[in-house]
């Protein structure tokens, strides 16, 4: 069987390992624009088999954070442009994170002062990041959605597909649909969120819609295999819940069974917490995407440890494993693991915004050893 630590192609991209950079909202791009420091938190964990950037709004309206970046501005493509162009230049892979957060918003955020909007209006139990007047930031909590007409859902799967090409010209290696931890793709597919009595509610078929029509839409953008998909089955992230989510996710396996995507990204139980957090069989989800004819890579993700995603790729278990935590604290995790060497301590205070304390000042092991 493979090992951890050896090349693998997914779909169109080659990668030098199967440790991957988990997406890591660090909050560190003002005005939605990816900026030098930014450039250079990326360089340095470009020995990353793959590096998944933070989520990435594909508009203004997909926005629920104070200073994350965008992808639906010159500016904010040019920013990621200097990113890719460095992580390349070390022989790294990236693709990025596309976002909508729907009703995980502020109206402070959205396009002039609206509400933010979701499959129905009910307000999330949650939080979201801002930053006040004098540059501290706060949490606070979300604001009250509206629900989206149908007639507008079109237009956001548009977006998508523009995000995506905008994505591929500013040289990145691929996308990631981010339809997990209750954000906009979510809601749509989990019950407690969607309340809808058109064909995007109800029934499992149509809590999908949305999310395969955002499929179609990229995959014929930009092709399936620079495609990824990130789902969170039973997560309680951002106040979402299902009644039944087993036949939900098998259906949606089934349905991503169809295209030939680059890797399905799973993040098991609770997103940062209980990893057996209601009992979901995610070997019985694997296998059902696997009947249904499915190829694509799959990427387990969670409170992976060095031993538990060595297991995990020589078991068959999985294809690839995403590291969060420790890719923030250790820029050179793949060689850490490698060699079982000690991991950095987590700056706890400055994970979310200031500058480069806390973002840019972890030590490579090649630095340790010099000082």
């Amino acid at each position: 069987m493979p090992s951890l630590f050896d090349p693998i192609t997914i779909g169109d991209i080659t990668l030098s390992s199967r440790v991957v950079m988990a997406p890591l909202t660090r909050n560190r791009s003002p005005k939605a624009v990816p900026n030098t420091l930014n450039v250079t938190y990326y360089e340095q964990r470009a020995t990353a088999g793959l590096i998944i950037t933070e989520a990435t709004a594909i508009t203004h309206q997909g926005q629920g954070y104070a200073d994350v970046p965008g992808l639906y501005t010159p500016e904010a493509l040019d920013g990621w442009r200097k990113v890719t162009e460095a992580v390349h230049k070390q022989g790294g892979k990236i693709v990025v994170q596309m976002w909508h957060v729907g009703r995980i918003s502020h109206t402070s955020l959205q396009p002039d002062g609206g509400q933010p909007v979701a499959p129905s209006a009910i307000a999330a139990k949650s939080k979201t990041y801002l930053i006040n007047e004098d540059g501290t930031g706060t949490f606070a909590e979300t604001s009250e959605p509206r629900a989206l007409e149908a007639s507008e859902i079109p237009g956001i799967v548009e977006d998508y597909r523009k995000a995506a090409r905008a994505a591929i010209d500013a040289g990145f290696d691929g996308v990631e649909i981010h339809a997990a931890n209750g954000y906009l793709i979510d809601q749509f597919l989990r019950s407690s969120a969607n309340k809808r009595e058109d064909n995007y509610g109800g029934s499992v078929e149509n809590r999908a819609r949305f999310l395969f029509e955002v499929v179609d839409a990229i995959t014929q953008e930009i092709g399936a295999g620079r495609t990824g998909i990130r789902i969170s089955p039973v997560t309680p992230a951002n106040d979402v819940s299902d009644d039944d989510p087993k036949p939900l996710f098998t259906y949606v396996v089934e349905g991503l069974a169809r295209y030939g995507l680059s890797y399905i990204h799973v993040i098991e139980g609770a997103t940062g917490g209980d990893r057996a957090f209601a009992g979901f069989d995610y070997d019985a989800l694997r296998k059902a995407y696997e009947a249904a004819g499915g190829k694509a890579a799959w990427m387990v993700n969670n409170g992976y440890d060095r031993q538990m995603a060595l297991d995990a790729v020589e078991s068959g278990k999985a294809d690839l494993v995403a590291f969060g935590k420790p890719f923030i604290a250790n820029p050179d995790l793949v060689r850490r693991l490698k060699e079982n060497a000690p991991l950095n301590a987590l700056d706890q205070e400055n994970m979310y915004g200031g500058g480069a304390k806390g973002y840019t000042d972890y030590p490579s092991l090649t630095q340790e050893a010099a000082e």
